[in-house]
């Protein structure tokens, strides 16, 4: 007995423990964010988001990443065009140009200069194209995208308003019938996990309601507009089309 009780003490004790010391690391230690002037929240930490993102991940999801989650959703084919929003540290992007291949397309953005700036670093001599950019205020012309792709961003907008227009300026950008695909936090109501995961990402993202994005969505004229679960234990989706 004595013995299962240290086993469980050290299973809860160990995560627990790591995930106090990134989110002290990261909250003391990463500079003002920087890049064009948005009520949004960015994240100016880039060199310390893929560990967190990883670590974060398989404390409370397993096996599946963010980026398997996503791409099993988004069904990408060869010569497509997609935008990748809140691209941060360009994994999502970096993925899915290989899933549109040579002939294809894909356009990070990111409203973080130096998650940008991280990004570029990771494919050097790449023609993935990745900018510093706002969603509500997308530079790219009408009727672009066969697909846009946003991963854990959309509860960076903090008011309905904000996202609303963000997802007006995707309507916009998408072809006519482009697809929409939104994955972010749904995150658990109880237990030890919502302990675990209010202290490493705040109450703002634990506060975050993923189905208050289908109304946004077909208020900005979004069809066909779904939200379910993912491969994920904490991630859910939205899609549509334009």
């Amino acid at each position: 007995m004595d013995i299962l009780l240290i086993y469980t003490v050290f299973l809860v004790a160990v995560p627990l423990t790591v995930a106090i010391c990134f989110t002290v690391l990261f909250k003391v230690f990463h500079p003002p964010p920087s890049g064009p002037k948005t009520t949004g929240i960015t994240i100016a930490w880039a060199r310390y988001y893929d560990p967190f993102k990883s670590l974060l991940m398989k404390l409370v999801g397993g096996n599946t990443t963010l980026e398997e989650a996503t791409l099993e959703l988004a069904d990408l084919s060869l010569g497509e065009i997609a935008l990748d929003v809140g691209c941060g540290t360009g994994t999502l992007s970096i993925l899915a140009k290989d899933r549109v291949g040579k002939n294809g397309q894909v356009h990070g953005i990111d409203a973080s200069l130096p998650m940008i700036e991280y990004a570029r670093s990771k494919v050097s001599g790449s023609d993935l194209d990745l900018q510093v950019g706002l969603i509500e205020d997308l530079k790219f012309p009408d009727d672009t995208f066969d697909i846009a792709l946003s991963s854990l961003m959309m509860h960076h907008l903090p008011s309905a308003d904000l996202k609303e227009r963000g997802l007006a300026e995707l309507k916009r950008v998408l072809k006519p019938g482009g697809r929409l695909l939104i994955v972010d936090f749904e995150p658990p109501t109880k237990g030890l996990l919502k302990y675990i995961l209010t202290l490493m990402c705040g109450h703002h993202m634990m506060g975050n309601d993923i189905h208050q994005l289908v109304c946004l969505a077909e208020t900005a004229g979004f069809k066909e507009v779904k939200v379910g679960r993912t491969s994920h234990k904490i991630l859910s989706f939205v899609s549509g089309r334009a």
